[in-house]
Order: structure tokens, then C-alpha cells, then sequence
């Protein structure tokens, strides 16, 4: 060939090489990647809201076990942020569903501005939905990637260890804790003996079990068989067994509820209607030996009602009957509130509530924001904490383990007054949470 013809081919124009093939799939694959976790997040979310319907007053039970599977089926394979983000979402749905009586609360009747609501929810939720946040990170990060101790051993213990957490740190939240879900199955019957926790840990070892039936070995999928059906055997067995026993003769009780809309309780033009209501039902209940009240039953604090009172315990005496009532008073400094409970018969004796509501009976914010939503008129006075040493009240012949509203969920509360306490009653008024 010429050196003429070699020139030409040398300076001919190439043509334009194809791409890579590995460039050409970097740019779809992270679209890809993103899409799914997209729709990883906001299937978690989804997941997350349907779990609070699992819960009364709806009680779909078997969601407390289809919904933790489906979260921990989301978690198999996924890197450790996109399990956070995961974790985060499926826990935010549930607590905002949860949690919606926060709303009727802050706004409706504490007539806080709509922006400020929903800032102080999302907060509180926020907060809630870190914890399992944490939980995708840990369970992505550091269990073994298959296998009966990931699915039956590590998930259900990371998760219960959370849920734990979440009940007593800072305060502690424990709404929504997955065993209470199960107050009408035969997973209830576990309660005396393993607590709430308990029933939280068998529900979670079933829902790692689901995913060990899809994922697992044959082997794996025998264990979370039987893993499935042993607690609601062993459940059905303990069903006849009593766990307490009479410590004394039986003792009638008459609740009272007299039904009074929420935005009417602390009006003045409404506060001789409600006070002559209670008394008119207690008059109808006279001769039980103890009627209780609601929790915050009198229109105002019972510092200014003692004639009242003093009246009301005088007619129950008079027929046998002691009254137990739920009321707001004022500490002797006159700047402290307390949200109480006064056992009236032989003696008098109080119990304070000391496991407040946030954002509803007392603000986690600095004192300036306190300072702040004062100044902005809005009706926010948080109460103060009883304390956690208090004894259980004499009345009707009884030791009464107290407990107010909220309190009700945090069991640990009753350890102390159990020793001598021969029965529990707990006050509440639902109606700051709605109709």
C-alpha cells in the first residue's frame, strides 16, 4: 500500500465508539435505586398508619403481626440508611394515626393555632419515629443477613429492646406498644406473667416467622411454624388459670360519668349544672359502698369547692357509700396544679397524678417558649408531677392502687403500691380526646 493511501486511511474520520456499557446502566440503575426506595418509604408509611388500626377502638388484632413482618421483609437486603429511612416512615405513620386525639387536644380544645398543632405533633411523632429509625440502622447494619437468628431471634429481640427504650427514656411514650393490641385474644393470658412486653415479643417473633416462611430453609421454615402457632396453644392453656384470688369480702362499686363536653367544663354559666349533675347521679348510686368519679370531675380547682365537697361526702357517709373523685387542685404555694384524685370516707387521702401527657399536660420546651405561648393568650398551664412514691388510698375498706388516665399504660407504676394495694382503679376523661 502507497505511503499516499496510508495518510488517507490515518486521516480519515473515526467513527463515534458506542458508550460503555457500564455508563450507559450507572445513570438507570441509581434511577432505579431511588425509585424503589421511594417506594419502600412510603409503602412503610402506609404499613406504619394501618398498624394504629390494630389497636382500639377498631382492635384489627392480626395487623400487630402482618404490619412488623411487612417492615422486616422491607429490611432484607436494604443498606443500612435506606432501613433508617424505612424504619423512620413505617414508625411516623403509626404514630400520627396513633396519636390524632393530640390534635383535638391542642387545637380544638386549647385552642392553639393550627400551625402550632401540627408543629407540635409532627414534633412529638418525629421524635417517635427516630426510635425505629435506630432499629432499621442496627438490624441492617450489624444481624446476619439470613438465617432463624436474624428472623426469630435478632429482629424481634432489636425491636422489643426499642420499644422498651421508647417507654421510659425521657420520659418515656409507651402508646402504641405492640402488646396491647391484644387485650381480647388469647395472647392476653400471657399478661400476668410476661407483662405487655411479653406479649410485644411473641408478636414480634411471629411477624420475623412470616418472613422465615418466605426467605428461610426448609429447616428455618419448620421452626417458624411451630414459632407461629405455640403461643396461641399455649395461650388457649392458660385461659383457666386464675392469678388472684379474693382477699376479702366482695365490694360493690358505682362509676359515674356524667358526660360533660369538654368545651364546657371550665365556663362558669356551666359550672352549678355540672356540679348539681354529679351530685343528682350520686344520689341515684348511694348505698354502693364506693362510687368513683372521672378524672378532673369538678368545674374548677377543689381548693375553691370545699363546701361542696365537704357536703357530697357527708350524703355519701350518711348511706354507707365512700366517694372517690377525680379533681384538679391547687398546691399550697397557690402556683402549682396537680391533677388528682381525693379518696373521701373515714379519712381523706390524695393521689397525684405523676406520668404526664406531653404537649397536653406539660410542654418539653424551655421556660421562654412556655413564657412565649403565654403571652399569645393560649389556655396552656402544664400541671407538676405527684411523685412516684405515693401510697395506695384507704377507702371502702380497701387499699386503693391509683392511677390517672395516661398512667394507666406504664405498669411499672402499680409495682409500688402492689405490695399492699388489694385493689386498682384508674380515672380518665376521654373527652379531651374527642367525642
Amino acid at each position: 500500500m502507497s505511503s499516499r493511501r496510508v495518510a488517507a486511511i490515518a486521516a480519515a474520520p473515526c467513527e463515534e465508539a458506542p458508550p460503555a456499557p457500564a455508563a450507559a446502566a450507572r445513570s438507570p440503575s441509581a434511577a432505579v435505586r431511588a425509585h424503589t426506595a421511594l417506594a419502600r418509604r412510603a409503602l412503610a408509611f402506609g404499613v406504619g398508619a394501618l398498624l394504629a388500626c390494630a389497636f382500639a377502638p377498631l382492635e384489627w388484632w392480626p395487623l400487630a403481626i402482618l404490619c412488623p413482618a411487612v417492615v422486616m421483609w422491607l429490611w432484607e437486603e436494604a443498606p443500612p440508611r435506606d432501613a433508617a429511612w424505612t424504619g423512620f416512615w413505617f414508625s411516623f405513620g403509626t404514630f400520627l394515626a396513633g396519636t390524632y386525639w393530640l390534635y383535638v387536644s391542642i387545637h380544638d380544645l386549647g385552642k392553639a393555632p393550627v400551625w402550632l398543632t401540627i408543629a407540635l405533633m409532627l414534633g412529638l411523632v418525629g421524635i417517635m419515629a427516630l426510635y425505629n429509625a435506630l432499629l432499621g440502622y442496627a438490624v441492617a447494619r450489624w444481624l446476619p443477613r439470613d438465617g432463624a437468628w436474624r428472623w426469630l431471634i435478632g429482629m424481634p429481640a432489636a425491636w422489643l429492646l426499642v420499644e422498651w427504650w421508647r417507654g421510659w427514656f425521657l420520659s418515656g411514650f409507651s402508646w402504641l406498644s405492640l402488646g396491647y393490641s391484644q387485650t381480647d385474644t388469647w395472647l392476653a393470658h400471657f399478661a400476668p406473667i410476661f407483662g405487655v412486653y411479653g406479649i410485644s415479643l411473641l408478636l414480634l417473633a411471629s411477624a420475623g416467622a412470616l418472613v422465615a416462611l418466605v426467605r428461610g430453609s426448609t429447616r428455618v421454615r419448620v421452626i417458624a411454624g411451630l414459632t407461629l402457632v405455640a403461643p396461641w396453644v399455649v395461650g388457649v392453656a392458660l385461659a383457666p388459670v386464675r392469678w388472684t384470688r379474693p382477699s376479702g369480702a366482695a365490694v360493690s362499686v358505682a362509676v359515674i360519668q356524667a358526660d360533660i363536653p369538654q368545651d364546657e367544663k371550665w365556663l362558669d354559666a356551666y359550672e352549678d349544672r355540672i356540679l348539681a349533675r354529679y351530685r343528682t347521679m350520686t344520689e341515684s348510686a348511694l348505698g354502693t359502698q364506693l362510687i368513683v368519679w372521672p378524672e378532673a370531675a369538678l368545674p374548677e380547682p377543689a381548693n375553691n369547692l370545699l363546701p361542696y365537697i365537704a357536703a357530697v361526702d357527708r350524703m355519701t357517709q350518711a348511706r354507707g357509700s365512700s366517694l372517690v373523685m377525680g379533681v384538679v387542685r391547687a398546691g399550697d404555694d397557690g402556683e402549682h396544679y396537680y391533677d388528682s384524685i381525693l379518696a373521701l370516707g373515714k379519712q381523706a387521702s390524695w393521689y397525684s397524678k405523676d406520668h404526664l401527657v406531653p404537649f397536653a399536660e406539660f410542654f418539653p420546651v424551655p421556660h421562654f417558649v412556655r413564657t412565649w405561648l403565654r403571652l399569645m393568650t393560649l389556655p396552656y398551664e402544664s400541671f407538676s408531677r405527684g411523685g412516684t412514691r405515693q401510697s395506695p388510698l384507704p377507702v371502702a375498706g380497701l387499699q386503693l392502687g391509683a392511677t390517672i388516665c395516661y398512667e394507666v399504660g406504664y405498669g411499672s407504676y402499680m409495682l409500688n403500691m402492689l405490695p399492699t394495694a388489694d385493689a386498682l382503679v384508674n380515672v380518665t376523661n376521654v373527652a379531651w380526646c374527642g367525642h
